[in-house]
């Protein structure tokens, strides 16, 4: 029998993402990540696919991201821009452009902060984009003196809107590189009292943006206006007061659009004649709420909604880019989702027939008739294709080897909802054997799991299924892809409802014959791991659990997160409101009840879901007399940030799961390799 992967080989499987087509149709651009485990680093490099044949612009450690082509009627039309570092020493994002041929590449902006977003212009003589406010002076006078000293919610940097004329941007680069190096960086940096005072000379800044943090922006085909979707700060907590205005390039003048329509609005995009904008908003402003597509008409002032009786989508639409046939948009329905051309009628025309598979992005020319996809399924890896034709070959390397197979299940829950999910099995699946069972719980809420192969970031499910396990991967209450309904569920339910929805799906699979309820064990990162935390306290069902960045006292998180607002729309009000909600949905209040060794793993770093819930689950659990593990993974965030910390994260839960389930070796008082020697 074939091999399953190896846990090197699923952290080293590239990503893809970011396609972008060129006017001419001949190319697409796209990102690939790749793994370099000498520097424990993943590296991205934007990639050209051209006459069926796949390139690196970029190698090694200039890495590159966000390719746009030119415009087509531009001077420019054959050039590719994008983001890269200029140096192992300027570490600072910038814009590059890649003329046609066996040109270099040009550094063409010299911004003080990452360049984090950019557009061409339309007429492809500069860039519109996005970076942080260069820090005050004062502040920098401040911490010479005191130290480093955050007032909260009272100093912030917004994203600010700039312009770059590329023949600026072009004259500096031929002009530095006919200096020596010492000289080329002391004329980009001027001296001021011993430090190096950074300013760029060479962009517009729009400085009537100031009161504004830009979190989106497209450029009008005139080149006259550009749309903007921003908040008064930074803070993510107020997404939700995200406002739509519109800029006028040449008086600088910003003005806000009378938009009635509340809640956290995205997607902001022009028409190709200049007149309208389109946006997405939540239908009430509650983040469970349906998304939908909305159109202003700058003459006349006029909102068109396309809502699900409009267009008969109801599900998880994005419009991606406005088109002369239309707006191409994406959209999901349960495990798949699909693309289509939106008119303003309402009337959706599908591009892709395939309704099994997983697209995950999409890109389009600006007449429509030619688009490239990066899509995956249940027998392939992520692939772009162009014009529905496959151009990468990832699936290449499940030749010759065993993989999970990923079948689509549904049970009811205890209350009687129908709930979905993916069961991971053995390509040798024997329903006469039972199996010990595994359940891998998402994050989100708002996320889905998917029936694509190796698709997975955090947990080995390859190497549990080649141990003889099967993986459940439940899309619990609150999941995209089933409709506003289900994705509400879990209002003032969190933790019972999912907890519901999770053992229902282990006590289906038990009832099918083929798996042994008395070896099951849970596990999930983030929103999965509250799921799991509150699985192994408020249950005695799971034999073992792993909490990944988990919330364990929805009182702690509250008061420290970065988005706390989310606890409001799930748990309906705040703790010294409702401390009821907060203590019923929380894994610490049924600590006294557990008996589930469980691994905890999380990152120092975390804003998201703050490291003192990883501390208080564990000290509970020690409290309790509870087998348990904290691993602290330093300067780590809430995702993983190295393939080092994937590879160490997937082999403690190999290992613990193989030690607590199937009672593998133990050597002296710890689980054998656990500690990574």
């Amino acid at each position: 029998m074939s091999e399953y992967l190896k846990i090197e080989e699923l952290i080293a499987l590239p990503r893809l993402s970011n396609p972008s087509i060129s006017n001419d149709g001949t190319r697409v651009a796209y990102v690939k990540r790749q793994v370099d485990w000498d520097s424990n680093v993943y590296q991205w490099h934007v990639w050209v696919y051209e006459n069926g044949n796949n390139y690196p612009l970029t190698r090694g450690k200039n890495e590159s991201y966000q390719p746009k082509w030119a415009p087509f009627d531009s001077v420019h039309s054959k050039t590719l821009a994008y983001l890269a570092r200029p140096s192992e020493r300027d570490r600072k994002r910038q814009i590059f452009i890649k003329p046609d041929g066996d040109v270099t590449a040009f550094q063409v902006s010299y911004a003080s902060e990452d360049i984090t977003a950019f557009q061409w212009a339309p007429s492809g003589e500069g860039f519109f984009f996005v970076s942080r406010e260069v820090e005050a002076k004062p502040i920098k006078k401040r911490r010479e003196i005191y130290g480093d000293i955050e007032y909260v919610n009272r100093e912030y940097r917004n994203s600010t809107l700039f312009y770059l004329d590329l023949q600026k941007g072009l004259d500096k680069t031929l002009q530095a590189s006919k200096l020596p190096k010492d000289l080329r960086e002391g004329n980009e940096n001027k001296e001021n009292n011993g430090t190096k005072e950074e300013k760029d000379e060479l962009s517009i800044q729009f400085t009537c943006l100031k009161n504004l943090h830009i979190h989106d922006f497209d450029v009008a085909s005139s080149g006259k206006k550009v749309a903007l979707l921003a908040t008064p700060s930074p803070n993510l907590a107020e997404q939700d007061k995200i406002e739509i205005y519109i800029l006028d390039v040449d008086s600088k003048e910003v003005n806000k659009l009378d938009v009635p329509l509340v809640g956290v609005k995205r997607n902001i995009l022009f028409s190709p004649d200049s007149t309208c904008v389109c946006f997405t908003y939540l239908r009430t402003g509650k983040w469970f709420d349906d998304k939908y597509i909305a159109v202003y008409n700058l003459d006349n002032n006029q909102i068109t909604k396309l809502t699900p009786d409009v267009t008969g989508i109801n599900e998880c639409v994005s419009p991606l880019r406005w088109t002369t046939k239309g707006i191409l948009i994406w959209w999901q329905y349960k495990t798949s989702s699909k693309l289509g051309i939106l008119k303003l009628d309402g009337k959706v025309t599908p591009l892709v027939a395939d309704n099994k598979s997983y697209i995950q992005i999409a890109a389009i020319s600006l007449d429509g008739e030619n688009f490239a996809y990066i899509k995956g399924g249940s027998q392939d890896c992520y692939e772009l294709y162009y014009n529905d034709v496959r151009a990468t070959n990832q699936s290449s390397i499940l030749t010759n080897k065993a993989f999970a197979q990923k079948e689509v299940i549904e049970w009811s829950s205890l209350d009687g909802t129908k709930v979905e999910g993916i069961l991971c099995k053995p390509v040798d699946f024997d329903s006469s054997k039972k199996y010990p069972l595994l359940v891998r719980v998402h994050g989100g809420p708002k996320s889905t799991s998917l029936p694509v192969a190796l698709d997975e970031n955090t947990y080995p499910i390859e190497s549990f299924v080649e141990k003889g396990f099967l993986v459940l991967l439940p899309n619990y209450r609150g999941s995209n892809g089933y409709g506003e309904k289900f994705r509400s569920l879990n209002y003032q339910d969190l933790g019972t409802g999912d907890y519901a929805d999770v053992i229902s799906g282990v006590d289906y699979l038990i009832s099918q014959g083929f798996v042994d309820g008395d070896k099951t064990g849970v596990m999930g990162w983030s929103q999965g791991g509250y799921i799991s935390a509150f699985c192994a306290t408020y249950s005695k069902r799971f034999k073992a659990a792993s909490v990944g960045a988990g919330i364990s006292n929805w009182v702690t998180y509250y008061v420290s997160t970065d988005i706390y607002p989310f606890t409001h729309y799930y748990l309906g009000d705040t703790p010294w409101n409702d401390m009821k909600v907060y203590e019923k949905a929380s894994p610490m209040t049924y600590i006294k009840n557990s008996c589930t060794p469980t691994l905890i793993q999380h990152g120092d770093s975390d804003k998201r879901v703050p490291v003192s819930n990883a501390y208080e689950l564990y000290r509970g659990l020690c409290d309790v007399d509870v087998e348990t593990e904290l691993v602290i993974f330093k300067n780590m965030g809430h995702g993983v940030n190295k393939p080092g910390i994937a590879r160490a994260l997937m082999k403690q839960n190999l290992i613990w799961f193989s030690h607590y389930i199937l009672g593998e070796s133990i050597e002296g008082e710890s689980i054998e390799g656990f500690y990574l020697d």
